[in-house]
């Protein structure tokens, strides 16, 4: 992972915990060619497999992964295997998974009756392995662990987790030190996931929210943005900081439902083109569109919410008033399909930016284990300038990450296919995590025009 704009969502986590715990694009686009949404939705979940930290059990379906990172915690004599690496690096940021979490669970709680059964289980799975590492991370009282591997350290060698040898440093906030950020969105993340476990395990369902009370405690008691702390920053920042987000996000259980609903009427406005209070910038062929890498966080972030709001709006028998325009829910779900299909290849390039789905798709993503060979394939060590060989390659990923979404192409829909490109080449969980949701609508409702 190198520097890149945060996920969307990463500053609301509280916003999203009171939503989870207290539930109550006019652009021509290359012609539309049919898409296999069931077939984009498979892969979409494949895709963390292959992030995996940990030991790997005997149905992991990505073949070229092994077992990685399985000392993880022993500078604090704890337990901190499993989880998720966040890109195409070594490092667990706890901030962008507990997010992508939380998105994982939401999409398993808003659009799991529309997956199947087979899918929906691999989904909760996929949840799992995240909710397992995060209940590690949270499991000392007044304590919680954000964040292990020195990116700075791993980001200078191009090696397979499998073979990683870089300093494992554990990064820990202690109170009363804040962490707002990060203990919010797990709390956001164990309190979705509790939901989405309810019905088919609710002794561990009841476990996350009871893990999920206690993080959002330590989060509203000792305020701050953990990237405050001198022993995180360097760790964390220009990675994934948080500069103010969590402020107004601590405030929120002041709010009242009236003021979610037309905070978020105001924001769905903000996305119709034709509102006058549209202000998203696209791209000439019609991707959203906003500068600093990872753009297509951004697409299938905001493509999610446009199809849960539909969802709400419909069940209330809602429109959205944008002032010049009234918003119905159908024009929500389209603006949606819009980015999907550009995504899945409606674009100008032709190209599908998740790895593996259809014919055309990137070949050289900025990604250590799928541009390395694999263990099996090449049992002895990588070290770690021993990689650069393979980073600076022109050949094809000799391993294919199935489902990755990378970060998209630039703001004139070019996209270069090069893996030193971090900014358009490399995947990341928090772009897959929502897309998940967003596929299983529309593989239930691949008609919609």
């Amino acid at each position: 992972m190198k520097p890149s704009s945060p996920p969307l969502l990463l500053h609301r986590p509280f916003l999203l915990f009171s939503l989870l715990i207290f539930p109550g694009f006019l652009f021509p686009l290359v012609q539309s060619s049919y898409h296999d949404y069931s077939d984009a939705l498979s892969k979409s979940i494949l895709f963390f497999e292959g992030q995996r930290s940990g030991f790997l059990p005997q149905n992991q379906r990505i073949g070229w992964r092994a077992n990685s990172g399985l000392s993880d915690g022993w500078m604090y004599n704890t337990d901190l295997v499993g989880g998720y690496y966040d890109a195409g690096d070594n490092v667990k940021f706890g901030f962008p998974m507990a997010f992508t979490t939380t998105m994982l669970a939401w999409s398993v709680i808003e659009f799991g009756d529309l997956m199947p059964p087979n899918e929906l289980r691999n989904a909760q799975v996929a949840i799992r392995w995240a909710t397992d590492y995060l209940l590690k991370t949270v499991s000392q009282p007044n304590r919680i662990f954000v964040q292990v591997g020195d990116p700075n350290i791993d980001h200078s060698c191009w090696e397979r987790p499998e073979d990683m040898d870089t300093a494992r440093t554990v990064y820990a906030v202690d109170a009363p030190n804040p962490a707002s950020d990060v203990a919010g969105e797990t709390a956001a993340a164990l309190a979705a996931s509790s939901m989405a476990f309810r019905s088919v395990d609710p002794g561990y369902a009841e476990t996350l929210l009871r893990n999920a009370v206690q993080a959002f405690k330590f989060a509203d008691n000792f305020r701050g943005a953990y990237s405050d702390n001198a022993n995180i920053r360097d760790g964390a920042c220009p990675f994934y900081c948080d500069f103010s987000g969590y402020q107004e996000v601590l405030e929120g259980n002041m709010y009242t439902l009236q003021s979610y609903k037309a905070s978020a009427d105001s924001f769905m406005c903000t996305l119709i083109p034709d509102s006058s209070s549209s202000h998203i910038e696209y791209t000439p062929g019609g991707l959203i569109y906003k500068p600093g890498g990872s753009n297509l966080q951004h697409a299938t972030t905001i493509s999610f919410l446009l199809l849960v709001y539909a969802n709400y709006l419909e069940r209330t028998s809602q429109t959205v008033n944008c002032g010049n325009v009234m918003v119905a829910p159908m024009t929500l779900r389209t603006q949606a399909k819009k980015q999907v299909n550009y995504i899945l290849g409606d674009n100008p390039m032709g190209l599908s930016y998740m790895v593996g789905y259809s014919n055309y798709f990137p070949q050289r993503i900025h990604h250590r284990g799928s541009s390395l060979p694999s263990v099996k394939d090449h049992p002895g060590f990588i070290a770690c300038k021993e990689g650069s060989i393979y980073f600076n390659s022109t050949n094809p990923n000799p391993n294919v990450l199935v489902g990755a979404i990378v970060g998209g192409p630039g703001e004139d829909d070019a996209y270069g296919d090069d893996r030193a490109d971090f900014r358009k080449s490399e995947p990341t969980t928090y772009i897959n995590a929502p897309f998940v949701g967003v596929l299983a609508y529309f593989a239930a409702n691949p008609n919609l025009s």
